[in-house]
This record gives C-alpha cells, sequence and structure tokens, in this order.
C-alpha cells in the first residue's frame, strides 16, 4: 500500500506561485464587484462574462502551478534531514553565528524565532555539512558522567559572543510562531475596506508560516533518528492541521510512524522459489505491534530525547499514542502509527484546499469564530471538533448552485489504478491528481459565501439529516445523536458523536445571530466612529466579539452554558472515551 503523504500547512514555498494567483483573483473579484454596484447591475453584463472566463482561466493555472502533495511532501523532508535546531543566546551575533556555520558548508536558509529561549533552525546545502557540524560538536563536560550520551541534531552554541547593542546591523528578527492576541487581530480587522479583505487578513495572520511548516518538519526528522535505532528505515510525517493546509499557528503537532517504507515488506516470492528472511516476534494482532512499537519509542523518546518532557503512553486508546511536549519547538507532540484513514483524511482534506483558495478562506475564518465563541475546545469535551467543523464547511461548499468542490464520490470516480487504495476495509480511493479535477464555474465573494455559511447551518435539519461529503446531500440519520457527521472514509462512524444537544443548540444560536451581524454590516461604512486610532469594529470584527453577538437584543437571548452543564458535558465526553477504549 503506498504511504500517505502530507504537507506543511502554510505552504508558502509551494503555494508561492498559487498565491500570486489567488491575490489576482481577489482584487478581480472585489473589482467586479464595485463595476456591478456602480452601474445596478444594467450594464457591464459582457465586461463580467468575460472577466469570468479569465477568474476560471486563473483558477486552471492556479492549479497546474501548485506542486503535487507528494513532490512537497518528500521536499520538506529532505529538507529536513539538512537541518539543525541550534540553542544560542538571544544576544548572538548573528554574522559570527553564519561565519562560524558556513566553515561546514554553504548555508541555504536559517531563521531565528523563541520558545523556552532563542533557537535558530539552520538548512544547510547538503548533508555532508550536518555531519561535519556534528563531528565538531562535544559533550557537555559539566557532569559529564551523569548524562546519557545520546548525539541529535538538536545543538547547543556557546561562547561565540554577543551582538553589539549600538550596531543596528547585528540584530537577529525572530519569526513568529503563534498568533496575535485576539484584541490585535479585531482592530487589524476593522481597518480593512471589505469583509473579503477582513477574511484575507485573518487567513493570512493565523495560518502557519513557511518557517513554522519547516520547524514542523524538523521535529519529526529528529525524531525519526530516535526511532530509527530500532526501526532502521522508518520513517515520521506529519499530519492533520500541520499539513492539510487549514493549520494555525500554535496548533499542535500530530505525527505519524511510517514502517511500510522498510525494506523487505510486500516483497513476493522469488521465481527460484528461496528467499532469506528475518527472524522476527509475532503478536496476537496488529493493534498489539502498534502498542508495543509506540511503547518502546515512547520511552526512548522520555529517556533520551533531548527537550521531549511531560510524555505520556496513552496505548489502551482506540488510537494508542504517545504524547509530549517539545520544549525547543513550542510543540504539543502527538505520535501515532498504523493510522492510515488519518493520513488519507489530510490527504483529502490538502485536496480541497487547492482546488479553490476560497475553501482554505472560509475555513479558517469559521474555524476562528467558532473558537472566539467555545464552539470548539483545546480539551476533550462534548465540544464540535475542528475537523467536523471543516467537514462541515466543505459540505456546505458542495451545496453551492452551481458547486464550488466536487463530492468524494466524484473524486473517488476521477481516480486511476494508482489511486486504488482500500484501508482496513474501508475505500479510500480518490484521484491525487488535480489536473484532472475540472470546476464549476461559481464566483461567489467569500463575504456571500461566509454569510450564507451562517443561514445554511442556522436553519439545517440537524433533527433528521445527516452530513455527508462523500455525496454532497442531506441524508437520513442512522443512528440518535444530535449532530451526525459522517466519516468520509468510515462511513459507519459519526465523527461528532461526542457532541451534546446543548452545544448544537449553541452553534445554530451563534449562527443566526452571525447572520444577522452580517446583514447590518452591509451599511457600515469601514472605520467609521473611530476615536483616536482605535476603529470601531464592524463586519467580520464584530463576528468575533463575544459579548456583541451575546447582547444582540433583536433575537432571542441566551445564557451560555452555566458551569454545571460543561463540567456534565465533559464527563459525558470521558464516559464515550472510556468506552471507545474497551471496545
Amino acid at each position: 500500500m503506498r504511504p500517505c503523504a502530507s504537507i506543511g500547512a502554510a505552504m508558502a514555498a509551494s503555494f508561492a506561485v498559487c498565491r500570486l494567483h489567488m491575490r489576482g483573483r481577489g482584487i478581480l473579484v472585489k473589482g467586479l464587484q464595485k463595476v456591478d454596484t456602480c452601474l445596478h447591475r444594467n450594464i457591464g453584463t459582457n465586461v463580467v462574462a468575460a472577466q469570468s472566463a479569465a477568474l476560471r482561466k486563473d483558477e486552471t493555472d492556479e492549479k497546474e502551478g501548485c506542486k503535487s502533495l507528494y513532490a512537497v511532501q518528500a521536499e520538506r523532508q529532505e529538507q529536513a534531514e539538512r537541518s539543525v535546531l541550534i540553542s544560542c543566546h538571544s544576544r548572538t551575533n548573528e554574522k559570527k553565528f553564519l561565519k562560524h556555520l558556513s566553515k561546514h558548508g554553504d548555508i541555504k536558509k536559517y531563521f531565528f524565532y523563541e520558545s523556552y529561549g532563542m533557537y535558530a533552525v539552520v538548512e544547510f546545502a547538503n548533508r555532508e555539512s550536518v555531519a561535519s557540524l556534528l563531528e565538531e560538536a562535544v559533550i557537555p563536560s559539566v557532569n559529564h558522567e551523569s548524562m546519557v550520551p545520546f548525539k541529535s541534531r538538536l545543538l547547543s552554541l556557546k561562547n561565540l559572543g554577543s551582538a553589539d547593542s549600538t550596531n543596528q546591523q547585528s540584530g537577529h528578527q525572530c519569526q513568529p510562531q503563534a498568533t496575535i492576541p485576539i484584541n490585535e487581530l479585531i482592530q487589524r480587522l476593522s481597518r480593512e475596506e471589505s469583509i473579503d479583505q477582513q477574511i484575507t487578513f485573518l487567513t493570512e495572520a493565523y495560518q502557519l508560516t513557511e518557517e513554522n511548516s519547516r520547524l514542523r518538519f524538523l521535529v519529526c526528522s529528529l525524531l525519526k533518528d530516535i526511532a530509527a535505532a530500532y526501526f532502521p528505515e522508518c520513517n515520521i510525517k506529519p499530519f492533520g492541521s500541520s499539513v492539510n493546509g487549514f493549520g494555525k499557528l500554535g496548533s499542535d503537532l500530530d505525527m505519524f510512524l511510517d514502517l511500510d517504507g522498510i525494506s523487505g515488506r510486500n516483497t513476493k516470492m522469488p521465481k527460484s522459489g528461496l528467499s532469506l528472511e528475518y527472524q522476527m516476534k509475532r503478536a496476537n494482532s496488529e493493534r498489539a505491534v502498534t502498542q508495543s512499537t509506540l511503547s518502546v519509542i515512547g520511552e526512548c523518546v522520555d529517556q533520551f530525547g533531548p527537550g521531549c518532557v511531560g510524555v505520556q503512553k496513552i496505548l489502551n486508546a482506540r488510537c494508542p499514542l504517545v504524547r509530549f511536549a517539545h520544549q525547543p519547538s513550542g510543540f504539543q507532540c502527538d505520535l501515532t502509527a498504523n493510522n492510515r484513514v488519518a493520513m488519507k483524511s489530510t490527504e483529502l482534506l490538502y485536496l480541497y484546499g487547492v482546488l479553490d483558495p476560497r475553501v482554505r478562506f472560509l475555513v479558517f475564518t469559521v474555524r476562528c469564530w467558532a473558537r472566539a465563541h467555545g464552539i470548539t475546545s483545546g480539551i476533550p469535551g462534548a465540544w464540535i471538533t475542528n475537523f467536523s467543523l471543516t467537514v462541515m464547511v466543505l459540505f456546505f461548499l458542495q451545496r453551492r448552485s452551481p458547486p464550488i468542490i466536487p463530492t468524494l464520490d466524484h473524486l473517488r470516480d476521477l481516480a486511476g489504478p494508482a489511486d486504488k487504495s482500500v484501508i482496513e476495509g474501508n475505500d479510500c480511493t480518490f484521484v491525487s491528481d488535480i489536473s484532472k479535477i475540472q470546476l464549476q464555474s461559481n464566483t461567489e465573494t467569500l463575504e456571500k459565501l461566509l454569510c450564507e455559511f451562517f443561514e445554511f447551518y442556522a436553519t439545517f435539519a440537524f433533527n433528521k439529516m445527516s452530513i455527508s461529503i462523500r455525496k454532497g446531500k442531506e441524508q437520513n440519520k442512522p443512528e440518535v445523536a444530535p449532530l451526525h457527521i459522517q466519516n468520509p472514509f468510515e462511513t459507519s462512524l459519526n465523527v461528532s458523536k461526542n457532541v451534546n444537544a446543548t452545544q448544537l443548540e449553541r452553534f445554530v444560536a451563534l449562527c443566526q445571530e452571525s447572520s444577522w451581524l452580517l446583514q447590518q454590516s452591509e451599511t457600515n461604512t469601514p472605520g467609521s466612529g473611530n476615536k483616536g486610532n482605535t476603529p470601531t469594529p464592524w463586519g467580520l470584527a464584530t463576528l468575533l466579539l463575544p459579548s456583541q453577538v451575546a447582547g444582540i437584543k433583536s433575537r432571542k437571548k441566551r445564557r451560555r452554558e452555566p458551569a454545571s452543564e460543561r463540567i456534565k458535558s465533559l464527563l459525558e465526553s470521558l464516559k464515550n472515551n472510556n468506552q471507545q477504549k474497551k471496545s
């Protein structure tokens, strides 16, 4: 079975060309809106039709300009193998730093960031440079005997000298590894001239940066060095929000221990009938193998992994995992194995994200809105998860007229023989060649889509209908649950089974109120009512103010869920999780 690939969600390097198309397209759409408004839709029809045709051509060029998923995955991993992570003094002289490291070879890229101190990621042009640098490194002389002599590409730079405070050329700029505070975001959004521009700014401010994406792949590569001691030729890949195109700065790092690439697996019997094979221990089941493997890796990470703290081996969960914090990067990490369906889900979300830029913009906006109002949460409970929310956005875009993105069944029909994928009896097949997917002409603006997303789910028949992006249409609920969202691949599962009625009611109420707020924003003047340098929130900025949404007098008042109800929801979720673990 071909291992699933994924890419850094920032995708700044691979999407450089695509972003130019996206920006140009956004400007074009805004221009059309202004022309259309000024002419009161009475003239300019031919101009609009011509520009729409150009828009569709831009979309085609945009898809062709993006690298394939597998190509970007391989490129990111190769970059990580040529990189080192260095702890250094906050006043490190940048010129001396680069001069010292350049003795070992050409430096292709580097950047500084802060996380429990100052760190630098340095990518060399060749792997030999990394080997040369490691030969120079020494074991710390203090308490030498009490240290575990495990060598890694996480290094510390000592005695290089500090930057001269009077020399502005010596300073270095740290790359952000976290999103801007919500209050600052609201102010920045309030200065934009349209809701479309607000959505674009929010996405660009919150999405993973090029540097953060590189750092995620580097952490995976450092963990691979540990795992390779027991499982040579293994690989550790990021998946989920880190690589599907919808990741936010500060999000967790989900990693997958991939053992499928080890040579000798799936090898056919030679014609001679004679073959050599490894002596291997057997286990009772594939799950037992996964648990044993992760137990060993987890112990190694705990004992030998530099900067890895708080290691927990959660092996009895439905999907066994090792959880820990990687202090040098600041990431909370989850390492799993034999989680191929999740990898295919990552690949599918990535595919939808590159088909049309509006997909990513809308997902980012809805996720940020949901977090601002407590619809989603970073801890387990009865809340709607980011994955469920993303599926709801995709389903809404499939229900547009004409649809903006195709159904999963359609993507399966376009698949070739090389795309065939069946995992544990589940059909996970869909086309991987983006150029084979022909999209219908839909030029709706981001503002219109956001407003109608809220209207769509404010009136959705959750009491009897299920959401399915495989079919792209509502289906009768197969089970009794407040919210039913079909797992795209494991179709018998409900990915929102944890959501209770109270949380769903809050979601619907917020959709109703947010739709009303956006309609009011149509008559607002951006930046009106400013006092000094503080702009008045409007449009999307208003939606991110919880007190503003909750205090609309024209709507029915709904109080925030009491603490007792939240505790009850958490207990119910824990009970469901325990039942899943036992099963």
